[in-house]
């Protein structure tokens, strides 16, 4: 038993010769690597002083040859780990939607909002770019300064807004309201453009010297061509509509935005605040208050594939209740100024199995 203790303690004792001496090794190792480092660093770098830039242009497309050959070697081993951090899904812009059956998160689909430059080619029109690019001809015209729609030439440089109106910049002491009322649209018209920004967004005030998009904005003391674009739509709650499908006006009074790719809704503006009632009948799938800018809203889901929203109410004036089963023309609130908004007026969505459609396709 002895003699076994003795053999053990002597190989414990070999082994740990033997990993000091891979240690000293080791470590010896490591201060020559390092010190013939050290050296050529010195040598390299005296000889780079000394040639005064000489083989700089070498080092570098060396390093940038190198870098290339990283690149395209690893590229895909980075796109795969790139892809399983993001769980496969790329990166998308998102946009809060109103609440239909619980928490609803809808992809944005919106163009850039930037200003194109488009060069005129043989055969253009004034009137031919403007359906080209879906802006009225007004819209041309006056952000080229164009005298005539016969103005323009082949070669010629246009810049097009990405929507019909106007670009305004802004001057000291002018408000949203001001602005708004100058260029005869709703100052809710430019708070709904996504790509406006605002020095305070509680207020929606304005710094000098930024620029706005206008939509639909009619520049002061210039003749409108296109005068059917600008006209403005009194509407009324029509009673008595019957039948699955259609849908009846949900309120009353004049129609100061319609929809675009931004504001998939119609607004119905009206100081005198009425009541807003079911366009269809359905079920209230939500009811209250809406951070994300509804202010107080309600939404019903008609059961056939088709859904409404209504926005901005007076705080107080919902008079239904999620669960609640509403027949067609039932009054469920009263027009308001709540959440995003400048003023008082309906903000109103339909949605169907392809997602918003324009109201006015179907209120008739």
């Amino acid at each position: 038993m002895s003699d076994l203790k003795e053999n053990i303690n002597s190989e414990i004792k070999l082994w740990s010769e033997f990993l000091k001496a891979q240690g000293r090794f080791l470590n010896g190792f490591g201060k020559t690597f390092l010190g013939w480092a050290g050296f050529l660093k010195i040598i390299t770098s005296k000889t780079m002083y000394r040639q005064r830039g000489r083989f700089s242009q070498t080092f570098i497309g060396a390093s940038m040859a190198i870098l290339s050959f990283l690149t395209i070697v690893f590229s895909s081993q980075l796109e795969n780990l790139i892809n399983s951090s993001n769980n496969g899904e790329g990166s998308t812009y998102l946009i809060m939607a109103a609440d239909n059956s619980g928490a609803d998160t809808l992809v944005s689909e919106l163009p850039k909002g930037e200003t194109t430059e488009y060069r005129v080619a043989n055969g253009d029109t004034v009137s031919s770019i403007a359906l080209k690019f879906g802006v009225t001809i007004d819209t041309i015209m006056w952000e080229n300064s164009l005298k005539t729609v016969d103005s323009i030439k082949v070669g010629q440089i246009l810049k097009i807004l990405p929507v019909t109106g106007v670009r305004y910049k802004v001057k000291r002491g002018e408000t949203i309201y001001s602005i708004a009322k100058a260029y005869q649209v709703d100052a809710q018209n430019i708070i709904d453009y996504p790509f406006n920004t605002f020095s305070n967004d509680e207020t929606f005030a304005l710094s000098a010297g930024q620029e706005l998009i206008i939509p639909d904005g009619i520049k002061p003391k210039e003749t409108v061509l296109d005068t059917t674009r600008y006209a403005a739509r009194t509407v009324a709650p029509v009673a008595g509509v019957k039948g699955e499908g259609n849908f009846m006006w949900p309120t009353s009074g004049t129609i100061s935005q319609k929809y675009y790719w931004y504001h998939r809704a119609v607004d119905i503006a009206n100081h005198s605040n009425p009541p807003i009632v079911a366009a269809q009948g359905g079920t209230v799938t939500s009811a209250g208050w809406n951070g994300g800018g509804y202010g107080n809203y309600v939404v019903i889901n008609h059961g056939n594939g088709y859904s409404t929203l209504y926005a901005h109410m007076v705080t107080g004036s919902i008079v239904v209740q999620p669960g609640q089963v509403v027949r067609q023309g039932q009054k469920i609130g009263t027009m308001g100024n709540t959440g995003r908004s400048t003023g008082t007026h309906l903000h109103f969505e339909i949605k169907g199995p392809n997602g918003n459609l324009d109201p006015l396709s179907v209120l008739r």
